[in-house]
């Protein structure tokens, strides 16, 4: 009965392990349970056996019952008559008890007494002894030399054994170059995205902010996803492509990682650049296994990154690329035959919108557009907030006035800030981050990495102190400008002498006429503060021209603000390089004449501005020299400083 239980419990454990792994073959169960292990030829294994052949030819295959003694003592026994024959071998002698013809005879004689003579026999280290020959014919000893014994084992292992060894190494190295070569060219055309299992990417739509609209538009893929058959019922069919459109760094490859992570389907991750090769119809081929790969996993998510790279136009250029228009030709085939109830999604991602082939973007390819832009003012704080999760920070860090300071900033520009803070505050020997941790990173992102150490000229000191100052006071004192946040003449970056950084109060999208010229009178300040204090003019404006040059000119040509052409465009058409004129890659639209007063109107506007400046400075220069001095001498002047400097200003001269 014991003997039926245990078999019994033994049957119950084998189908319970049958439930667990229903893989294994019921019939075969011994073959299905191993797992035998492939051989893998080391030189170890060779190194180990020669030491056990070298052991076992050393301890086994030597003379036994040899007895070693000294060759004083060896000599004493030929006399003695104990040795009746000498072996003279390269370096030992050897003395045999009986003689040749004595040794053979017994032999005949079957004599059992073989190993009783074995254990007789002396041997001792040669030794280059005169007398020695004498001493054996006087006793009438038979001797003979030995000639150099041959190793058999040595012999076999050095004349058979390492040559084999060594051509298998080598076969096997030129064996496995030679697969992985032809492994390398058989697999041109099997593609190279990284499949995501489902739910792995790490990613949901909490960890992406400041992109409101662009989620909104991807939760509909995402609930198609879910529940297809909502949306098979009714008749309705989900977009087969949606492609996500904005500058870089804004969040469209989080967002397409967010899609698979809410939706937990496999997630194909791909580069357009991936797809094209050397070799003319590879890319088509990875086109076709990619897809293929995806029907087998719907429903799943396709994402391509830098769709340009392969969607670029066709005839858009004299030249042609065969391979990227095959390529395109076959994703454009792949798509156009997608079913639309197999569940497979097609994403994409790029910043170049304007040179895609019209062909990937009408409906039943890319159905959908989705601009990922970057973040506004509430966007940037959502953002930074995301970002700042796993960061120490004190309780006095305004996160808003951080989203304030960095306008125009995409979500890896606030990554990259909430990185640099934290480093910032290492570096400082601190263990949370304070809000002068993010000050100092943006300054470090917008003006560059402070230079302390560079040596300046003191005259060219007082320069760059007098020409920030003259940005900073007409900032001050013009309607709708920024306000000041900071002044510095401590070097930054790769030429910047100093800065003066202004902060937006709010976020702005339009700018009128009067304010466009108040940027160009902020602009003018530096140079203009120049001209007043030393007479003279330097090229630390360079930057500040160019500035407002643009300025001046977008006024002109694609605002419609001049007398002449108040509502008309008169910007520069674009086009390919090899129709560009040789004065730059565009081509004009318009005439000579009309050129020639868009260079007017730009200098005019400039000069009137400058002059304005310089009249509004000499006004304030007590005011200025004042705080010139100050800036000299700290090096580094805050904003709550310079408005507590403004307001102790007595009113002269008016506001520019």
């Amino acid at each position: 009965m014991d003997e039926k239980k245990q078999e019994d419990k033994i049957l119950t454990a084998k189908d319970k392990k049958e439930k667990e792994e229903p893989g294994l073959n019921k019939e075969e169960p011994l073959l299905g349970s191993l797992n035998p292990k492939k051989f893998n030829f080391s030189i170890w294994y060779f190194l180990g056996t020669l030491l056990v052949l070298l052991v076992i030819n050393t301890f086994f295959f030597r003379p036994n019952g040899v007895i070693t003694v000294d060759f004083s003592e060896f000599k004493e026994k030929i006399k003695a008559g104990e040795i009746r024959r000498v072996e003279m071998g390269g370096k030992y002698f050897r003395g045999l008890p009986l003689t040749k013809a004595e040794a053979n005879r017994l032999n005949n004689e079957n004599y059992t007494g073989q190993t009783q003579l074995s254990s007789h026999s002396y041997k001792t280290v040669r030794v280059d002894d005169p007398d020695f020959i004498k001493l054996l014919d006087g006793k009438g000893i038979e001797y003979y030399a030995k000639p150099p014994g041959n190793n058999t084992w040595l012999n076999l292992i050095f004349s058979w054994v390492i040559p084999i060894v060594f051509f298998v190494i080598v076969w096997r190295f030129i064996s496995k170059k030679v697969g992985m070569a032809s492994q390398s060219v058989m697999s041109f055309s099997e593609n190279r995205a990284k499949l995501v299992a489902e739910g792995d990417t790490g990613v949901t739509f909490n960890d992406v902010a400041g992109v409101d609209e662009a989620k909104a538009e991807l939760v509909e893929v995402v609930d198609f996803l879910k529940e297809p058959d909502k949306y098979h019922a009714i008749g309705g069919k989900i977009p087969k492509g949606v492609l996500l459109v904005g500058p870089p760094g804004t969040g469209k490859t989080m967002l397409a990682k967010a899609v698979a992570g809410e939706a937990k389907v496999p997630f194909f991750r791909i580069s357009g650049a991936d797809f094209v090769e050397m070799f003319v119809g590879v890319g088509a081929a990875r086109v076709r296994d990619l897809f293929k790969q995806a029907r087998k996993k719907a429903p799943c998510i396709v994402f391509v990154d830098e769709l340009d790279a392969i969607g670029k136009g066709r005839g858009a250029s004299l030249s042609s690329n065969d391979e990227r228009e095959q390529t395109l030709n076959q994703l454009l085939v792949e798509m156009d035959g997608f079913d639309s109830r197999t569940g497979v999604i097609i994403l994409a991602a790029t910043n170049r919108p304007e040179i895609l082939d019209p062909a990937l973007m009408r409906p039943g390819r890319f159905d959908r557009q989705v601009l990922v832009d970057r973040p506004d003012l509430t966007g940037r704080e959502a953002i930074l907030k995301i970002h700042a999760r796993d960061v120490k920070l004190k309780e006095s860090v305004d996160l808003q006035k951080v989203a304030r300071g960095t306008p125009g900033f995409s979500g890896a520009d606030l990554a990259n800030i909430v990185n640099e803070a934290a480093l910032l505050a290492v570096r400082g020997g601190r263990g949370i981050v304070e809000q002068r941790d993010f000050d100092h990173a943006i300054e470090r992102v917008i003006a560059g990495l402070e230079k302390k150490n560079r040596l300046i000229n003191p005259k060219e000191r007082e320069i760059v102190a007098y020409h920030e100052m003259g940005h900073a006071v007409v900032a001050a004192f013009t309607e709708g400008a920024d306000p000041v946040h900071k002044i510095s003449i401590v070097p930054r970056g790769l030429g910047a002498l100093g800065y003066t950084m202004q902060l937006p109060t709010e976020e702005r999208f339009l700018m009128t006429e009067d304010e466009l010229l108040s940027k160009i009178d902020v602009l003018m300040g530096g140079r203009a503060s120049e001209q007043l204090f030393f007479g003279k003019i330097s090229t630390g404006a360079a930057n500040d021209i160019s500035q407002a040059t643009e300025i001046a000119r977008k006024m002109i040509t694609d605002y419609g603000m001049s007398s002449k052409f108040s509502n008309v465009v008169l910007n520069s058409q674009k086009g390919p390089m090899y129709l560009s004129s040789p004065l730059g890659p565009g081509s004009r639209e318009y005439s000579e004449s009309t050129q020639q007063y868009v260079d007017e109107e730009i200098t005019r506007v400039v000069n009137e501005r400058y002059d304005k400046v310089v009249k509004f400075l000499e006004g304030k220069k007590p005011f200025v020299k004042k705080v010139a001095e100050k800036l000299l001498a700290e090096e580094v002047i805050e904003g709550d400083d310079f408005k507590a400097m403004l307001d102790e200003e007595a009113p002269g001269g008016g506001a520019l």
